[in-house]
């Protein structure tokens, strides 16, 4: 039996995080891997303000201490003043995994001119992947879709959880043993 994935989830919203407004980011990403998982998860969610000292702090809370594999972000970035999700996330880590964040930007300039503003990138703390995704609930699923089929593999490669996927859904790539 292998072991239950922990996943965090992080909303990074200033108005999310004093009730102003409701969170559908954080939603979303646990939405999108319900369906697209088949292994056994745990969610490990939160809801923070756009503050770098807190973002950095709830990362490496939950890489080091709450033991989660992966760390999905939603919110924070965008090019305005308070958006420095990215900049956390690259203090935090001690690999960058560019390659996310060009895809992400790929697949959603497909859709949007704007899309060319966002920041998303990823990064490796640990034993722990982390990726930044935008706000919006379309674009999380997209960006999501595009990228899902390497996070598996990566995991792997971290010596984390095997997570398997609803292959009607996502086929998560891993290379052909010999």
């Amino acid at each position: 039996m292998s072991a239950v994935a922990r996943i965090g989830i992080v909303t990074v919203s200033d108005r999310a995080s004093r009730g102003e407004y409701e969170d559908r980011g954080g939603p979303a990403i646990r939405e999108y891997l319900n369906e697209v998982l088949t292994s056994d998860w745990e969610p490990v969610a939160r809801v923070i303000s756009d503050d770098q000292p807190v973002i950095e702090q709830t990362l490496i809370n939950l890489c080091d201490a709450e033991g989660c594999c992966l760390v999905v972000t939603t919110g924070g970035t965008g090019p305005a003043k308070r958006d420095v999700t990215p900049e956390a996330t690259e203090a935090v880590s001690e690999k960058l995994m560019p390659g996310f964040g060009e895809l992400m930007r790929k697949v959603s300039l497909e859709k949007v001119p704007t899309a060319i503003l966002s920041r998303q990138t990823a990064g490796i703390r640990g034993g722990a992947l982390i990726i930044n995704l935008p706000g919006q609930p379309k674009a999380i699923n997209e960006c999501l879709d595009a990228v899902f089929p390497a996070i598996p593999y990566c995991i792997d490669l971290l010596e984390g959880p095997s997570l398997t996927t609803n292959e009607s859904r996502i086929v998560a790539f891993r290379p052909k043993k010999k």
